[in-house]
């Protein structure tokens, strides 16, 4: 149902390099870079991300409330993916541990431009 999600940044070069590292964890490369948008993905088939500046040529923003979800497979992973994150230069906003009662188990940061992810797995 998804194709891709998209992100807004003000460094695409910058950023282009944090996601290069972060979503190599995934087996996940770049399918295009046209020097104002970039897309991952591990298949044409599967959902990817993008970054890009934005076209009205404003400055990017970061959308409150928005967020974008990394299915991490496994809790050793959601460590992984959280602490590459901030070794990054990402910003915690949630170590990695479970959430609520339910089998969520999750790690939540932001990028370089301040847009939320979680890496998550459920624990079932």
């Amino acid at each position: 149902m998804i194709g891709y999600v998209t992100f807004g940044t003000n460094d695409l070069a910058r950023a282009g390099t944090f996601y290069d590292a972060l979503l190599a964890e995934f087996g996940a490369t770049r399918f295009m870079d046209d020097g104002r948008i970039i897309i991952w993905g591990t298949t044409p088939d599967q959902p990817m991300f993008a970054i890009c500046t934005p076209h009205d040529e404003k400055a990017a923003s970061v959308g409150n409330g928005a967020m974008v979800a990394l299915d991490a497979g496994s809790k050793e992973r959601v460590q992984k993916l959280y602490d590459k994150a901030i070794e990054l230069g990402g910003t915690d906003e949630g170590e990695p541990g479970p959430r609520g009662d339910g089998p969520f188990y999750g790690g939540y940061f932001r990028d370089l431009d301040g847009n939320k992810f979680v890496a998550y797995f459920m624990d079932m």
